[in-house]
């Protein structure tokens, strides 16, 4: 059982600061702590991967995993080698001299910051979200699950040009799929139509809060009047990247809001990285894992360059 601390002690300087406690971030902190370096996890437990109910594309568990295992045992492998793991909110990060100081419960200062604070989807207002996530009938991401979905009545819920991505995409895996629209179905301009039926993708205006559970699979209501009922249903509503700390720091970000990096994963600001969902890249566990690597790789050489232990980044 892995125990967090709830306040750090305001004269510690920690080598680095993690915010964000899902698999990138937990990661960094297990590659950190084998390099010997002090690191502090601040984590709010929100992170995406909790809403996994089994994921069978995460590398070395071929029987599958959830999420909440996943994190239960990074966070276990984390505090193994050394770091020091915090169950609170960042309010806010700022330079001071060389240094960043995080405020959070207690005032926290660490010669660099790894922000990996990922994603929050936008999901249909209703109260079965939860249950039917964990059941199955409503999916997030297909990159993760379609391969699970072969064959089967399959819906994207959503505005039209976000909905017809994931839907062509689901075209892959069944022969059944149908875009869900709330918006206008006119919306969709004559390119995308052709295609759409090119691709055998049914197209249907429904209520935009009329999804619900029906047995083992969802339903939704259309605009005259009829239920149609899938096996499964994903949301394409868009999502909330978490960058305002970077940015907020003088980080450049993307015109969506994707916090821009080198392949070394560093920001524009010395000492400040990004992993994971905030980087514009697929949102997938592997892309979590290798983005952790590369930055706590150069987030360790980067703090002994400043202590003259060893030679510069090539």
């Amino acid at each position: 059982m892995v125990v967090a601390r709830s306040s750090p002690s305001r004269s510690e300087l920690w080598d680095c600061l993690i915010i964000g406690g899902g698999p990138a971030g937990l990661s960094a902190a297990t590659y950190l702590g084998r390099f010997l370096r002090r690191v502090i996890v601040i984590d709010s437990g929100e992170s995406r991967a909790k809403w996994i109910p089994e994921s069978h594309n995460c590398p070395g568990f071929p029987e599958g995993i959830s999420g909440v295992d996943l994190l239960t045992r990074l966070r276990e492998q984390a505090v193994r080698y050394g770091a020091e793991l915090v169950d609170d909110m960042v309010l806010d990060v700022r330079l001071d001299g060389t240094d960043f100081l995080v405020a959070a419960s207690s005032r926290i200062r660490a010669r660099s910051v790894l922000v990996a604070t990922g994603i929050v989807d936008t999901l249909p207002a209703i109260s079965e979200i939860a249950a039917m996530i964990e059941a199955g009938s409503l999916r997030l991401c297909p990159i993760c699950d379609a391969y699970e979905l072969i064959g089967k009545r399959v819906a994207v819920f959503g505005p039209a040009d976000d909905a017809m991505k994931k839907a062509l995409f689901l075209r892959t895996y069944t022969q059944d799929v149908t875009m869900l629209v709330t918006s206008a179905v006119t919306a969709l301009d004559y390119d995308a139509g052709a295609l759409l039926r090119r691709a055998e993708v049914k197209v249907e205006a429904c209520m935009p809060g009329s999804l619900r559970s029906k047995g083992g699979g969802a339903s939704v209501k259309l605009i005259n009047g009829n239920v149609r009922v899938f096996d499964t249903i994903y949301p394409a509503m868009g999502c909330t990247i978490r960058s305002k700390l970077a940015i907020d720091l003088g980080a450049k970000c993307d015109e969506v809001g994707n916090v821009v990096v080198d392949s070394h994963q560093r920001t524009a600001i010395a000492g400040l990285y990004a992993a994971g969902d905030i980087v514009n890249e697929i949102n997938q566990l592997a892309v979590a894992f290798g983005h952790a690597a590369v930055a706590a790789t150069d987030i360790h050489n980067y703090l002994g360059e400043s202590d003259g232990e060893r030679p510069p980044r090539g």
